[in-house]
């Protein structure tokens, strides 16, 4: 089949215009959905560098804190205070939308108490223990904390490669070869228009 057997019609032109249309209207949107999420990222990755150092601090003052209560109080009455704990933390894992994207938000519980809610005696403890007790109850927070916010920027990536994805094929191909298409039903029928007028000059002469 030559180019010259190709006959389109003027519905074929009006579709591949409202795909063309339709194409870069969604690809307007993507773009403006990518740069969105590009800067919510940024603005969450400096968050999670914040998170990352205090949770690094926390985790050294930690390890200070529970040393000195072992060399205090000795290695057998802190184990045996750890195991008097009578709740063990809750999580729940609720889900959140950061620019499209679902993240999950973590609520804990348990964490954080009170002297006289950790389980163990008062009387027969310095507060060695207690200051190790909610150094590692804080630590555990920021771990929380930590892991809530790099799970959302593993999303966020996710998603900002996929939405790039998308981008470029609607840029580099999809559109391109819409429009190559309609300049072809274009020409085609501009031609065949001539065609018809000179057919017809020469039935008339």
């Amino acid at each position: 089949m030559t180019v010259q057997d190709v006959k389109p019609t003027r519905s074929e032109l009006i579709e591949l215009k409202r795909k063309i249309k339709l194409s870069e209207s969604g690809h307007k949107l993507l773009k403006m959905k990518r740069d969105g999420l590009i800067l919510e990222f940024f603005e969450i990755l400096k968050k999670a560098k914040t998170v990352r150092a205090e949770l690094d601090e926390q985790f050294i003052s930690s390890m200070e804190k529970i040393n000195v209560a072992k060399s205090v109080e000795g290695i057998v009455t802190v184990k045996s205070t750890a195991f008097s704990f009578k709740d063990t933390p809750r999580l729940e894992v609720e889900s959140k939308n950061v620019m499209g994207v679902v993240v999950p938000k973590i609520e804990s519980s348990s964490i954080k108490k009170d002297i006289n809610e950790r389980g163990y005696g008062i009387i027969g403890t310095s507060s060695r223990i207690d200051e190790a007790a909610e150094a590692y109850e804080n630590l555990v927070d920021k771990i929380i904390l930590a892991a809530e916010i790099e799970t959302t920027i593993k999303k966020l990536l996710d998603d900002i490669e996929k939405t790039k994805r998308r981008v470029n094929a609607l840029e580099f191909k999809v559109i391109p070869e819409l429009s190559e298409a309609r300049d072809f039903i274009i020409l085609r029928l501009d031609e065949m228009e001539r065609e018809n007028t000179f057919r017809l000059k020469r039935i008339k002469a």
